[in-house]
This record gives C-alpha cells, sequence and structure tokens, in this order.
C-alpha cells in the first residue's frame, strides 16, 4: 500500500503540540488588521485546542 501523503493545506493550518493535542490559530486575524484594538490582535495571535469533534478528521489528512 503507497504512503500517505500529508495534506499541506491542513498541515499549514494545524500543528500537534508536544503532548499530542491539535491546535489552531484564530481565524480571520489579517483582514482589516489596522482597524482593530490591540486587544483583539493579541487574542489572535494565541492557539487553542481543535474541538474534539474535528480532530479525528485533521488527524487523518494530516497523517499522524
Amino acid at each position: 500500500m503507497p504512503k500517505l501523503k500529508t495534506h499541506k493545506g491542513a498541515a499549514s493550518r494545524f500543528r500537534l503540540t508536544g503532548t499530542g493535542k491539535l491546535v489552531r490559530m484564530y481565524g480571520n486575524r489579517n483582514h482589516m488588521r489596522r482597524k482593530k484594538r490591540p486587544a483583539v490582535l493579541r487574542k489572535y495571535s494565541r492557539t487553542f485546542p481543535v474541538a474534539p469533534g474535528q480532530a479525528k478528521k485533521i488527524r487523518r489528512v494530516l497523517g499522524v
């Protein structure tokens, strides 16, 4: 059976932590960035965990 290829679109959006959790960035962080308040921009710069219902699908496309 051939090797599974990583879905590069998903690889750029999600990553695995050291403990094996999937994390992602907030969306919409570059659109009209100059108008946004500094507190909002700081919030967008953080990562947070992927929803449990989506994690199984994301792991499959990442080849993890």
